[in-house]
């Protein structure tokens, strides 16, 4: 990725991408994807959601979000991926936070704290995107710090950072946040009209899936 592409994508990211696309303007709320991409466990509905916690746009979805999961079936299920963009270094805040999330997610501490590290982040600047800045927060959190360190420098962990950027570009993410359904169509705050209306998208999306009427 050259500097300018870079420099591009991190706006993408700050600014929640509010660009015209061709969905947009046809008044759709949602962009299919052109290679869709199998689920992560079969039988069930998933939604992937990606998300960097220094985006505000990212913030604004996750309340409304997991609103929105607590009303779903069990078969309905929601991975979350950070957002690594494709060719940013091991330096980033990007790598950093995306290093946090995998460490929590390994000790089953995402659900609990996923809205707390956005408000640490967002709200009160603090700096979580290093190990002990990271370590720190989460011992506040009630979290045990030996754990935490094993797991934030697990080959696990790493291996899911290194795949992140990966992932961004199977699921041609290009805003955040970005829910994809079903590995086929994707909604962002620019398709929905606002982070806070992607949950009704995704409810018109999981109907699509299943060949039922949307509402």
């Amino acid at each position: 990725m050259t500097t300018a592409a870079r420099a591009a994508a991190l706006l993408l990211a700050l600014t929640g991408g509010l660009v015209a696309t061709p969905a947009q303007a046809d008044g759709a709320s949602y962009v299919p994807l052109a290679h869709p991409q199998a689920v992560h466990q079969q039988g069930t509905r998933e939604v992937v959601e990606f998300f960097w916690y220094g985006c505000r746009h990212s913030q604004l979805l996750e309340q409304p979000l997991e609103d929105w999961m607590a009303r779903q079936p069990k078969d309905v299920v929601l991975r979350r991926i950070p957002a690594v963009w494709p060719g940013t270094s091991d330096q980033t805040s990007e790598r950093g936070h995306a290093r946090l999330f995998y460490a929590l997610d390994k000790l089953g501490e995402v659900d609990r704290l996923q809205r707390a590290v956005f408000e640490a982040v967002r709200d009160q600047g603090l700096d979580l995107t290093t190990e002990s800045g990271a370590d720190q927060w989460v011992e506040g959190q009630g979290v045990d710090g030996a754990k935490f360190r094993a797991a934030y420098e697990s080959p696990q962990v790493q291996q899911e950072v290194d795949r992140a950027p990966q992932e961004m570009t199977r699921y041609e993410v290009n805003e955040l946040p970005t829910a994809v359904v079903q590995g086929s169509w994707k909604a962002t705050p620019t398709t929905a009209g606002g982070a806070e209306r992607i949950p009704g998208v995704l409810d018109q999306l999981m109907a699509k899936a299943q060949g039922l009427p949307s509402k």
